[in-house]
């Protein structure tokens, strides 16, 4: 049977067309005034509609202008103050496309660059469900503030038919998953067509059977996002499934899935003539879109695998977001080689020389890894938070096993949160008045979070409390939905209408229910925590929510604790569990509770951001010392569980830990909530509140974020990656020419180190002068660099935090050149010192991928 298809779209009024502009860019969902525009036109009782047509819609604006019955649309169109509010709101927009950007006023100059930003889920708003949980929300909030910063920078991601599942629990507590199908053509959505109206369509070969990809477009704001899409007539019903469900437990899906957004995603882009400068992989997922430049940079310009890895090598960027080594993506080799065995062919490469750019050791490692892969071809990469990128130096050192961890070319740039995204608009109204407008344009500036202390305290403490009222309101609704779904009788649902006192202090745990997070640490003393909980002078409640993976049973069986632990105990009107935790729970919860908790067993979270949504909006942090916390803690923005210490043995970890939860808990948490004052104000409460808003919103922002990966990383991958495209890629020819000169001469270079002066003449605050004999046979001093590396000597005679300085060459000897300087002895101790060289090019980005370095015997 052949099916032919009609697109019919809302039939809007003609002066109500500007409406469907605004619905269809997502900045609608960080904007208040559009979303009050929208929830003003979905809620008419008056005409004898029924419902909330917004809220049925789950805010997705395209959908509830198509479901809006006719008089209403026709209603608006008439009623003065609607279009007044309309026009009022379109200015806005308009006016924030044309504004002057950051990016513009201080790199306007960089006319060709352009970031291309990969990642696997994107987060931007609940109408749009292809996000998972924190990577998704982090890539959203990128995106955003890229517009607002105007970085030249669009998004490529995957349109997945079913996105992540949505969670209900049956009566047991179980976790169950169901999968609802997106309807593309009721949401904010673009199908890219070429000038004759027709779709826009890649092809990549799945052994070798050509597999047709559609593009489509998101607005967000001034940044377009790309999302491929398989799921379309001309692929068989077995590639139509690539573009399923986010993160498919297939694993043939899954590799299927990564190779259309890293190869697919590159030719996506050339095939909408979009040419960035930049390729930033924001994890592991989209890490063969590396392997895909450098083709079509060897068909383009005529290159060899090694003089397009160069420019590929320069221009890219990656991100690790994960921890621990089992974290990150593995695939078997065979599976790697049933779609790659004729591409590694096409690179000109032997299969066992392209397995090693995955291998952490090459011909020994039994797996093909994606974080390998993309460390191995990206000169800029780095981790989440400072805490992660020293972790994820000592995770990833056997890479350069020459190389002190500390030097391990992998930075930190600390995530962030867009705050317009999270902050309650009735916050947001405040800091409008008390910051001024550069709360909004400007949340990277310290200067602009001062205006939080000139807030009088019972402003602040009211809008709290208003935030706080509305949660509990929120939370009951949904609990009494969710009862009624599991099964449970009509009076018991009733109850839910009881649970959560305003009044009562209340603590937010909200986040994916993995193990390492520790969803059981409050629950290590039963006795204790009801104690805590039932105290009816001082009473504490709890929110939670959070999905586990459909195939983590230990995360569900978390889950059915904590359910089973409320019906035991009778705490209902102590403990909630919200089923199917998404942005819209999260920003009702983030904005609404006192207390934010967070237990992950130290190392284990990269970095975290849901603490830096609560903190802004004036919840207080009670956390582990792991992930941003390390960065944002201090004695007047939260409390921490623990010093920082890692133990050997998890079991006492928990107990220790827990012992000290309960401790901060009972004294001091609890207490200095409920110390009021004559008026009825917990004054050193809200002083924390507003150093914790104060402090950690200035710094813990995707603007500050997005402003450092520019800085650091984007504007320099762009130029170099530009600078040796130059001359049809020159450059690129004559530095893979000179790498491999060096490769067969580094073995030549010998160091030898002379003492100048004796140890008994050495002071603490003196500079100590070394000179170093290299003899560096066919090389000579424009190829290398000459470094001493130095610092206080341990127990073990091994260097403390090392430090590096260069050194200049004073004088050739005939093969042999003399080098010096000096070093600092800022206190007394034991130093030790070593020369080595590294190699030097004026078109190497650093010098530490692929590894050369000479140390002194």
């Amino acid at each position: 049977m052949k099916i032919k298809t009609v697109y019919a779209i809302p039939k809007l009024p003609k002066n109500l067309e500007k409406l469907r502009k605004l619905a269809m860019n997502y900045w609608f969902c960080w904007n208040w005034e559009a979303v009050y525009l929208f929830m003003r036109l979905g809620f008419v009782p008056q005409l004898g509609h029924q419902g909330n047509f917004w809220e049925d819609s789950y805010q997705n604006p395209i959908l509830m202008l198509g479901r809006l019955p006719q008089d209403i649309l026709d209603q608006a169109s008439k009623d003065e103050s609607f279009l007044a509010n309309l026009e009022d709101v379109y200015e806005k927009f308009s006016d924030y496309l044309k504004a002057p950007t950051w990016f513009k006023e201080k790199y306007g100059k960089d006319k060709d660059f352009l970031a291309a930003y990969f990642s696997s889920e994107y987060g931007i708003d609940e109408g749009l469900t292809i996000y998972s949980g924190g990577l998704g929300i982090l890539s959203g909030d990128h995106l955003k503030a890229a517009s607002d910063l105007g970085i030249p920078l669009v998004g490529v991601g995957i349109l997945y038919q079913e996105g992540y599942f949505k969670q209900y629990l049956n009566l047991d507590g179980w976790q169950q998953e169901c999968y609802p199908k997106n309807d593309w053509y009721n949401m904010p959505v673009i199908l890219e067509r070429d000038k004759s109206g027709k779709p826009i369509f890649i092809s990549i070969d799945y052994e070798n059977t050509p597999v047709k990809a559609q593009i489509w477009r998101v607005e967000v704001g001034r940044v377009n996002l790309y999302l491929l899409d398989t799921n379309i007539p001309e692929n068989s019903p077995n590639h139509r499934m690539i573009t399923s469900q986010l993160y498919s437990g297939d694993r043939d899906i899954r590799i299927r899935q990564e190779i259309l957004l890293g190869v697919g995603g590159v030719r996506a882009l050339e095939a909408l003539g979009i040419k960035p400068t930049v390729y930033h992989m924001n994890e592991g997922h989209s890490a063969f879109l590396a392997l895909e430049r450098i083709r079509s940079l060897m068909v383009k310009y005529n290159l060899r695998f090694f003089e397009a890895g160069e420019i590929v090598w320069a221009s890219n960027v990656f991100s690790t977001h994960t921890p621990v080594p089992a974290g990150n993506e593995h695939f078997d080799p065979n599976l790697v080689k049933k779609y790659f065995n004729k591409f590694a062919s096409d690179l000109g490469l032997s299969w066992n020389r392209f397995l090693s750019f995955g291998q952490e050791e090459p011909g020994k490692s039994p797996t093909f890894c994606m974080t390998v892969l993309a460390l191995n071809l990206a000169a800029f990469c780095n981790g989440v938070s400072k805490l992660h990128g020293e972790i994820s130096r000592n995770m990833w050192e056997k890479l350069w096993p020459a190389l002190p961890a500390k030097e391990v070319p992998i930075a930190s740039i600390t995530n962030g949160i867009h705050p317009r995204s999270w902050i309650s608009h009735d916050l947001g109204d405040l800091f409008d008045r008390y910051l001024g407008p550069r709360s909004v344009e400007r949340p990277q500036d310290f200067e602009t979070w001062e205006g939080v202390d000139r807030i009088p305290d019972g402003e602040l403490w009211k809008i709290h409390q208003i935030r706080k009222e509305r949660m509990v309101f929120f939370a009951r609704n949904l609990l009494k939905k969710q009862l009624l779904n599991r099964g449970a009788s009509f009076t018991e649902a009733e109850t839910a209408q009881e649970v959560l006192n305003p009044q009562a202090l209340t603590i937010g745990f909200a986040r994916r229910f993995a193990t390492y997070k520790r969803a059981h640490l409050l629950f290590k003393n039963p006795c204790r925590l009801i104690q805590i909980l039932t105290n009816p002078e001082m009473p504490v409640q709890i929110i939670y929510s959070g999905k586990a993976h459909p195939q983590d049973n230990d995360g569900k069986n978390l889950i059915k604790s904590i359910i089973h632990f409320i019906q035991d105990n009778n705490l209902r009107n102590h403990i909630v569990f919200l089923e199917d935790y998404d942005i819209n729970v999260a920003r009702y919860l983030v904005q609404g509770v006192d207390v934010w908790l967070n237990t992950p067993r130290r190392s284990f979270e990269a970095s975290g951001t849901s603490g830096m949504k609560a903190a802004v909006n004036g919840a207080i942090n009670l956390s582990v010392l792991d992930g941003w916390w390390c960065e944002g803690y201090q004695q007047d923005t939260g409390w921490a569980i623990g010093s920082g210490e890692i133990y050997a043995n998890p079991e006492e970890q928990d107990c220790i830990e827990s012992e000290s939860l309960y401790n901060l808990l009972e004294k001091e948490v609890i207490p200095l909530y409920y110390k009021i004052d004559r008026v009825g104000l917990p004054r050193q409460w809200i002083a924390k509140m507003k150093s914790s808003i104060k402090k950690l919103g200035a710094v813990f922002n995707t603007h500050r974020m997005l402003i450092e990966y520019t800085e650091k990383f984007y504007l320099s991958a762009g130029r170099g990656g530009q600078n040796l495209l130059k001359d049809s890629a020159l450059k690129a020819k004559n530095l893979a020419e000179w790498r491999k000169k060096i490769k067969e001469r580094w073995p030549q270079i010998h160091l030898h180190t002379d003492n100048i002066v004796s140890e008994k003449d050495i002071y603490a605050g003196d500079k100590y002068p070394i000179r170093v004999m290299a003899r560096l046979g066919e090389l000579t001093q424009d190829d290398v660099t000459v470094q001493i590396y130095y610092g206080l000597l341990d127990t073990y005679d091994q260097i403390i935090d090392g430090q590096v300085v260069d050194m200049k060459p004073i004088e050739n000897t005939g093969g042999e050149y003399l080098y010096q300087t000096e070093i600092s002895l800022p206190v007394s101790g034991r130093y030790g010192f070593t020369a080595r060289a590294v190699p030097k090019h004026p078109d190497l980005v650093h010098p530490f991928t692929p590894l050369f370095i000479t140390w002194e015997n």
